[in-house]
């Protein structure tokens, strides 16, 4: 099975879509990179009690907006 994006350059809109296409994989491992920091964080690093929660609630909030978007890390990253 193949699959073909096609644009027109030419176009503004072609032209957007086509640099979110070749930007993609970029993006993926850039919001696999955020996954990582705060697993790291959470899981090793020195934080306050404070600060645990605060990067907590930030990382529920992150899988929520992916989650949201449809965006499951596992299977484009696997």
């Amino acid at each position: 099975m193949k699959a073909i994006l096609e644009f027109d350059l030419n176009d503004h809109d072609d032209r957007e879509a086509h640099l979110r296409a070749t930007l993609s994989l970029d993006m993926a491992i850039a919001i696999w990179d955020m996954q990582q920091e705060f697993r790291g964080r959470l899981k090793h690093g020195d934080l306050s009690e404070e600060e645990y929660k605060v990067t907590e609630d930030l990382r529920n909030k992150f899988y929520q907006i992916l989650n949201h978007r449809g965006i499951d890390l596992d299977k484009i990253m696997s």
